[in-house]
Formats: structure tokens, sequence, C-alpha cells
């Protein structure tokens, strides 16, 4: 007995050690990660409302459509003492442990990465976070060292994809350093799942539905409803559904924040809606969404 409680004393002074210096590590990267320190690579739509404006003139965007985003006014979303103090309680607690159990498959992957394709092991990408604040998000590379980097997978001529990258894509395994981004507090473990800096109209759809006022997730409704099948905006709808349960109530919240944590995992174990090369046109989706 005495030596179990030596045991655990032990292990919790090291994790709490642990969690102390990632925490100081964690706040030092917030303002080179929301490119705070870069007036010139920081969104200009930042804290507004906007709308797609289609142009055939204007180059074309990360959605493959010719138009740009125009500011309508400001963003007017006060966070909720759910999202604030509990949800990010929650995301904190969870990605910190997370990190902890997952770290021999973290070195596992980093491994097999370099073996199949010499290179980083760590893809950063400048996403659209909160309030449409840019963060860079980071991956396990699953894609070669030459293929552009801010192009959607099912805007590629031959996918780019390595070996090991199909398979850390079809298990989610590549989306694991995200874990990092929600302990550092640019996402949550549940939200709408980060677009593209350059995905004008998925951005402009979900101001639509209040979906850019959150934090993007890990995982989302749009993930555990059909995620690569879906089309813009019918994932911006679901995101819609989702954020507006946010804002309703804590209870309501909690409640489908528990049901998509636990759809996820049911997802990624079955593999479903990952239709690697295309978002998937499905018109049946988008009657279905038309009643959310």
């Amino acid at each position: 007995m005495k030596k179990l409680k030596r045991v655990l004393a032990v292990t919790g002074a090291i994790l709490g050690a642990s969690y102390i210096v990632m925490d100081m590590i964690a706040k030092s990267q917030k303002t080179k990660a929301t490119y705070q320190d870069k007036p010139e690579e920081r969104n200009p739509m930042e804290g507004k409302k906007v709308v797609f404006v289609e142009n055939e003139n204007a180059p074309v965007n990360a959605d493959g459509l010719n138009g740009h985003l125009e500011s309508v006014g400001d963003s007017s979303h006060i966070p909720t003492v759910y999202e604030v103090c509990v949800k990010r309680g929650i995301d904190k607690l969870l990605s910190f442990f997370g990190m902890v159990m997952l770290a021999p498959v973290y070195a596992v992957t980093a491994l097999a990465i370099k073996a199949d394709d010499p290179g980083p092991v760590l893809f950063k990408q400048k996403r659209v976070g909160q309030n449409k604040q840019y963060f860079e998000l980071l991956k396990f590379r699953s894609m070669s060292v030459n293929t552009p980097k801010d192009v959607p997978t099912h805007m590629l001529q031959n996918g780019g994809i390595t070996h090991v990258g199909a398979f850390i894509r079809k298990t989610s395994i590549d989306e694991l350093p995200q874990l990092w981004n929600i302990f550092r507090g640019d996402m949550s473990i549940i939200g709408p799942r980060p677009a593209l800096w350059n995905q004008d109209f998925l951005t402009a759809e979900r101001d639509k539905y209040d979906a850019n006022d959150i934090k993007p997730g890990l995982t989302g409704l749009a993930q555990i409803s059909g995620r690569d099948e879906l089309e813009i905006p019918v994932k911006a709808k679901y995101d819609g559904v989702y954020a507006k349960s946010l804002k309703a109530s804590s209870i309501n919240g909690l409640f489908m924040d528990t049901k998509i944590f636990v759809g996820s995992v049911f997802s990624v174990l079955k593999s479903e809606g990952i239709v690697e090369g295309g978002t998937g046109a499905l018109a049946k989706e988008f009657e279905r969404a038309k009643d959310i």
C-alpha cells in the first residue's frame, strides 16, 4: 500500500509539473500561433460578419469558386459561461491527458512518416478560428513534401497522399497534433472543423448561422453526420445547429458536446464519411439539411 501511494504521489507530481511547463509553453506560443506578431498575416475580416460575393474576374479560392468576402457588420457574440469556463476547462484537461496517453502513438507515427517520405513530421497550416482570427493548425503530415500547402485534398489532381498518410487519414491519426491546438486555446474538442484561410465560401456560409462565433473543433456535428460526403452549405448548416445549441444554455451545450464526442468515437472506428478526392455532391444530404 505504501509503495502504491508513493507511485501515485510521484506520478501526480510528474503530471502536475508537466502540465505547468506545457501551459507556460502554450501561453508563450499564443502570439506567434495567431499571427499577432505579423499584422500582414492576420485576417482583415477578423471580428466581422461577411458575405461571399461571386466574381468571375476574381481568383479561384480553396472552395473552387471565383469571388471574395465582403464585410456587412461586426460580430456581436459574447461567449457564454459554459464556453469560457466549463467547456474550456474540459478541453484543457482532456487534451493534456490525451497527449500523455497517446505519446507512444505520436512517436510511432512520427517515425513512420519519416521512413515513408523524408521531411517534416508536422504539417502547419493557416486556418480560420473563433471570430475569424487566423491560427496555425497542426497535423501529422500525410502528403508529400511537394504537395501545395493551401489546397483542399479534393482539389488536388493526384491527391498527393503518401502510403502512411493514407492510413493516418483514414484512422484520423493525422489530427492528433491538434490536441496541442486545443490545449493552447486555438480550438475546442467539439466545434466546426476549422476552414482553410482561403475557403471564403465556407466561411461566409457559416456566418449565416453564426458558426464562426465559436471555437473550431477537432470534431463536430458535421463530422458525425457525413464528414467529407457533405457539401459546403450542408456542413455550414450542421455547424450552425451546434453553435445555436452551445449558445442556448449550459445544459444544451453539454448534452450536444457529449453526443458529438460519443458519435465521433464510433465514426472514427468505422471510418465513416471519409471520401478522399472529393466532397461528395450528395443532393439528398442538402435536402435533409433543409429540415434542420
